[in-house]
């Protein structure tokens, strides 16, 4: 195999040689080889696209609707986008100008933050939180500075913002990501309105990831882009809601102005999304088929969700209060020593179930562990009882 030439070494760029890879996908190859492992680690659904969704997508493969469409996603498409924005959460886009389609949200995030961020403008990440924002930020060749949101309930609050703001000077932007990955905590509309009026006062841009926005189990999801339009990206996606990963359909709304920009970069990015993907997605976001297909979905994880939590309980964990996406973050009991990562590894080779070590999405994360329950109530329930065994048959690590 041929071999970099050795002065080509230190030319690559240098804004990459602090992203490592990811801790995630790492630990979850690592411990997937492990004959009869229960895998509660990847936060993907395991529920087959809805039949809607799949109909759609045939119907264009067989219309040969094979051609380049505009680099934004296809009229049909952003109009259904718009509906779903103003049927879900009374949020009002022009679909023309204020909507883009993306290659999933994690193409979205990349989009978004390299419209707005010049070299070394700083970010502010609440933490615990998924690591792909601060990899980016630090592509980029931004400054990524991270707020532990630990002892506030894993939630942003307006007087830890406030504290922050003083103290780092000049601000760019703030990515909130809620429903959390991966404490499954959001925030209320209350919650919302008072971090906004903070925000307000400033010229912050704000990322809104609401990727899991579908997946709130009481109450309603509320949109930070509510009550800041102006300074707000929202992004969202069909991955989690609809369960189509794999097709990799994302969108962004914002001020048309900013979405000039925002479109521009994704278009030399990927200049469109794959076109019967685009079909299924209207079928997704502008059918009521879509709207059922996700209810479905969601009954099933709250159920799931209510199974995990008493489980957990009962085995000493404390959980953070999970209202949202698909995700528990549990407190590790007192005889672990907040050691996530050797109670992951451990559990993993002695009990054969797979987590997460909480420590892995940032400061406020040691000392616990990120579970998904995107998986099977039989996967859940073999789980359950052998953690809850490990945890009986180990006083330390």
């Amino acid at each position: 195999m041929p071999k970099m030439k050795e002065s080509l070494k230190g030319q690559i760029n240098r804004d990459l040689t602090s992203v490592a890879p990811s801790n995630i996908r790492t630990f979850d190859a690592q411990v997937s080889s492990i004959d009869g492992i229960v895998k509660l680690t990847l936060g993907e659904p395991d529920f087959n696209v809805p039949t809607a969704m799949k109909e759609a997508a045939i119907q264009a493969i067989e219309a040969n609707d094979s051609h380049y469409t505009p680099s934004a996603g296809t009229d049909s498409l952003r109009h259904a986008i718009a509906h779903f924005l103003a049927d879900r959460y009374q949020l009002n886009y022009d679909p023309q100008k204020e909507i883009a389609v993306t290659v999933g949200a994690t193409e979205a995030i990349f989009a978004s933050l390299e419209a707005i961020l010049n070299p070394g403008d700083k970010v502010l990440i609440p933490t615990p939180t998924f690591p792909l924002y601060e990899t980016v930020v630090q592509m980029l060749g931004a400054q990524p500075v991270l707020i532990d949101t630990s002892a506030t309930g894993f939630v942003l609050t307006p007087e830890l913002l406030s504290t922050t703001l003083e103290k780092e000077g000049p601000v760019k932007a703030l990515v909130l990501n809620y429903p959390s990955n991966p404490t499954g905590v959001t925030y209320d509309a209350d919650q919302l309105k008072a971090l906004a009026a903070v925000i307000d006062r400033t010229s912050l841009f704000v990322i809104a990831d609401e990727i899991y926005s579908e997946l709130i189990y009481s109450g309603t999801h509320t949109s930070l882009a509510t009550y800041l339009p102006e300074q707000t990206l929202v992004i969202n996606g069909a991955s989690k809601s609809h369960a189509m990963t794999g097709y990799r359909i994302g969108f962004i709304a914002g001020p048309a102005e900013l979405m000039k920009v925002v479109t521009m970069v994704h278009s030399l990015l990927v200049t469109s999304p794959s076109n019967p993907a685009m079909a299924a997605a209207v079928a997704a976001f502008g059918t009521e088929a879509g709207r059922q297909a996700t209810l479905t979905m969601k009954k099933a994880y709250q159920e799931r969700r209510d199974f995990m939590l008493t489980a957990l309980s009962a085995a000493g964990f404390e959980i953070a209060s999970p209202n949202g996406a698909f995700y528990l973050f549990a407190k590790l009991p007192e005889q672990f020593n907040n050691k996530d990562e050797a109670f992951a590894t451990a559990l993993a080779k002695e009990g054969a179930v797979a987590v997460i070590p909480g420590s892995y999405f940032g400061p406020g994360g040691a000392g616990y562990l990120r579970l998904s329950y995107a998986t099977s109530m039989k996967n859940l329930r073999l789980a359950a009882e052998r953690i809850q065994s490990f945890v009986a048959t180990h006083d330390h690590l």
